[in-house]
């Protein structure tokens, strides 16, 4: 090897030092450390209580386009609320029974069913079965028969109001007192059982998709919402809207969700929800994206929006009693105190 020439000296050779400052990106600010904030924060492991309603939320989820959320959001919603304390009841009115496939709740022929309630006149706490995400977590699955139902109803007396019964007497049980939200999960079509679902609920949410085709069958929706508010059901309000499948690299997304919110004001919930593919492969493993991925970009969304559906619900006096009582399951499995303080639904 030969040596450098004379008078030159040797480069020197960088070496890293203990005192030399080197820029490095710690772990809590890596992605991966981030989603596992995001996926602590869905599945509720500090046990946080999101505040309960004055009394039961009935909402119905309905929107008669096909594909744009709302099952998904049903579900998501429901287990979202029910991670945080808060004790829910699905009923599954899809003949295809995607909320009972999401809940991973058995819906095979000759299960008891929501079909059962609607013709066959049964209780619905013979058909509620609970659900393994959350205690607090219920549903009524739906079954094949449930397809026959509109036209075995269409012969029967006072056919719109069958759900609506049954949902009354569920509520009137000392074991369904405490019950905080009942979510109605509908087909896509404004056939008979999406009028008993619109019949049985006080609100109503509605998902669209933040695409142009979904504004196009809104005004039928609503214009079928006026007339069961009166012939039907005074008391049914449309509270919530909910934009799903957002695509934030579209300009058409922007422009949906505008108008949604230019329409509907206030009742657009401020969270929107991504597309995202893990909200697709979910129900295929018999979960909602809140558990699946906890800390995936569509969880966080429902997330989001399960606290501001939970905060528009807001009852202190009611909040008060149930931060005494253990989170214990309710679908039937032992008594529960009754709050004496719940205070009546304002007028």
């Amino acid at each position: 090897m030969s040596s450098p020439p004379q008078g030159v000296d040797p480069p020197e050779v960088s070496r890293e030092t203990e005192s030399l400052d080197v820029s490095r990106e710690t772990w809590s600010d890596s992605p991966i450390a981030r989603e596992a904030m995001q996926a602590l924060q869905v599945l509720n492991v500090r046990q946080e209580r999101w505040p309960r309603p004055a009394t039961t939320r009935v909402i119905t989820v309905a929107n008669q386009k096909g594909g744009v959320g709302k099952t998904t959001t049903a579900v998501n919603l429901a287990a979202a609320l029910a991670l945080h304390g808060l004790r829910v009841l699905v009923v599954d009115l899809d003949p295809q029974g995607n909320a009972s496939t999401a809940l991973n709740i058995d819906h095979s022929v000759g299960v008891r069913s929501s079909y059962d309630v609607l013709l066959d006149g049964r209780p619905l706490a013979e058909a509620v079965v609970p659900v393994e995400v959350a205690d607090t977590l219920a549903c009524v699955p739906a079954t094949l028969d449930l397809a026959g139902a509109e036209l075995e109803l269409s012969s029967q007396v006072a056919r719109e109001y069958r759900l609506q019964r049954a949902v009354s007497a569920y509520l009137a049980q000392p074991s369904s007192a405490e019950l905080d939200y009942l979510l109605i999960d509908c087909p896509p079509s404004l056939g008979l059982l999406t009028l008993n679902a619109l019949v049985a609920a006080r609100e109503v949410l509605i998902p669209i998709q933040c695409e142009y085709y979904a504004l196009e069958g809104l005004a039928q929706l609503l214009s079928t919402i006026e007339m069961v508010q009166s012939y039907l059901n005074q008391t049914l309000t449309i509270t919530t809207v909910l934009l799903t499948m957002y695509d934030s690299r579209t300009r058409l997304a922007d422009q949906v969700a505008a108008e949604v919110r230019s329409h509907f004001g206030e009742l657009v919930i401020e969270s929107v929800i991504p597309r995202n593919v893990r909200v697709s492969e979910a129900p295929g493993f018999g979960q909602t994206v809140m558990t699946y991925d906890a800390g995936s970009r569509g969880a966080i969304g429902y997330l989001q929006a399960a606290r501001e559906l939970a905060e528009r619900g807001r009852d202190t006096n009611r909040q008060e009693a149930s931060d005494e009582q253990d989170a214990r399951g309710w679908a039937g499995q032992g008594p529960r105190r009754t709050d004496p303080d719940r205070a009546e639904p304002a007028t």
